[in-house]
């Protein structure tokens, strides 16, 4: 199977191209090791795509939409930057398949 088309920025061309292994791969590439608490976050953010059709557009956005569904432990800034580092909602929505969020630096 070849690797689906990815910009240079290494978010997925087309989001129905993703998969769980895709996902780990990109991780991997982010130095992210994934656990059931990176893959809770993961299926939220595509649950999000799927309904909303864009990825949340910025990191405030990202961490309100977390702690709408997942609750105040899950949904803050410091939690999202243990799992994801650097710009959490970037580097979670280029591991979950997702277009670039709108806002993100």
């Amino acid at each position: 199977m070849t690797a689906p088309q990815r910009n240079n920025e290494g978010f997925l061309e087309n989001a129905s191209e993703w998969t769980p292994a895709i996902a780990q791969d990109i991780a991997t590439e982010s130095d992210v090791e994934l656990t059931e608490k990176h893959w809770e976050i993961i299926r939220l953010l595509r649950s999000f795509y799927k309904k909303h059709e864009i990825s949340p557009p910025s990191n405030r956005l990202f961490v309100k939409a977390v702690k709408e569904q997942l609750g105040e432990e899950k949904g803050n800034s410091i939690y999202l930057m243990q799992l994801f580092s650097g710009t959490p909602a970037k580097t979670a929505c280029r591991i979950a398949g997702l277009p670039r969020p709108t806002n993100c630096l």
